[in-house]
């Protein structure tokens, strides 16, 4: 089923507004609280089953998408969709944290990001390049997660002193027991294939305040896709995910040895509960030196994550500038210390 939001006033698509959090017909200006949308507004075209062909209700055209897209823009009128039967049943997303920023938000944010690289070539830095940009909707999971831990270690002591004209050190034992109660709740992972994982992992945080109940509209001018893996699947990443904060909170309670050997770590971690949400990001395709690259942009924070080129020539500079300036503060120690000239 293809979804597409009229306004009461003209007629026109609606499409969901990231800085007033409505949905906004850029024709004539109305605004609608999402809450309280008008199911007769909805215009409802329907298909059979994962059919990758849909028809545009404004003009008729055929929208291509694959099997995974569930809200996407028609490519002749631009009216913007949202394909309803895939986000049904068990892929009804149950969270989503809407775009905060907007697209011309989002492209200023890049561009000051660009002109911050200090390693950067020149002609990047000038951030004029930007091929396309698309909000999207990435789906992810997320995991409320206790862990059941019971650790057991060797700690010591150690002490030196003197006794007359000998030296002694002295190393004390101590058995070291802790069983702890561990809860992490909202561990998000995300549940797309297109998408890198450690790109997506470096866009946290998100905060969490801004979690809405799913509704249809928020997607509505933006492409989002559905999860290809399922929570199941995910758990073991998601228990990845977590450990090394395990492993610093276990840390944590083990203070005042001087070393510490660990004889045994059980952690026994259980999926509480788990949340299917989408979580709004801005994917970024800048063309440079003949070759596209690919940024990710938080659509709530802003943060930017990926790899841009660096030049080389500002790396030497760098490094040259470090040398220069070890060889002075070398040189002012040793004429301190009453060393000659080198």
């Amino acid at each position: 089923m293809l979804l597409q939001y009229k306004c009461p006033n003209c007629g026109d698509d609606m499409t969901f507004d990231s800085e007033t959090g409505t949905l906004l017909c850029h024709s004539c200006g109305r605004q609608e609280n999402i809450e309280n949308f008008d199911e007769d507004l909805i215009s409802t075209t329907f298909s059979e089953g994962e059919a990758k062909e849909y028809h545009c209700h404004n003009c008729g055209a055929v929208i291509i998408t694959d099997a995974d897209t569930t809200a996407t823009s028609c490519g002749f009128c631009g009216a913007a969709v949202v394909l309803a039967d895939r986000l049904s049943g068990i892929l009804a997303p149950g969270k989503v944290i809407p775009f905060s920023i907007s697209k011309d938000e989002a492209i200023q944010a890049f561009k000051k990001w660009c002109k911050n690289g200090r390693l950067t070539p020149k002609g990047f830095m000038n951030a004029d390049r930007i091929k396309n940009i698309t909000g999207m909707y990435v789906p992810f999971w997320l995991y409320d997660l206790n862990n059941r831990v019971k650790v057991s270690a060797t700690g010591t002591k150690v002490r030196t002193y003197t006794r007359g004209d000998y030296i002694y050190t002295e190393t004390q034992f101590f058995d070291v027991y802790r069983d702890i109660n561990l809860d992490y709740v909202k561990v998000p992972v995300d549940a797309s294939e297109k998408m890198v994982d450690g790109m997506m992992d470096k866009l946290e945080p998100y905060h969490y305040t801004d979690l809405k109940d799913f509704k249809t509209p928020y997607l509505a001018g933006y492409i989002a896709e559905k999860y290809n893996y399922n929570d199941k699947e995910l758990l073991p990443r998601v228990k990845s995910k977590i450990q090394r904060f395990i492993d610093s909170y276990i840390s944590s309670t083990i203070s005042g040895y001087s070393t510490v050997s660990y004889k045994n770590k059980q952690i026994d971690t259980k999926k509480m509960k788990s949340v299917y949400a989408l979580f709004p990001v801005w994917m970024v395709y800048y063309d440079y030196d003949k070759a596209e690259h690919t940024f990710a942009m938080n659509g709530q924070t802003g943060k930017v994550v990926g790899k841009p080129p660096i030049s080389m020539a500002k790396v030497g500079m760098w490094f040259g500038g470090i040398a220069a300036s070890t060889f002075i503060a070398l040189k002012l120690i040793s004429l301190a210390l009453g060393g000659g000239l080198w």
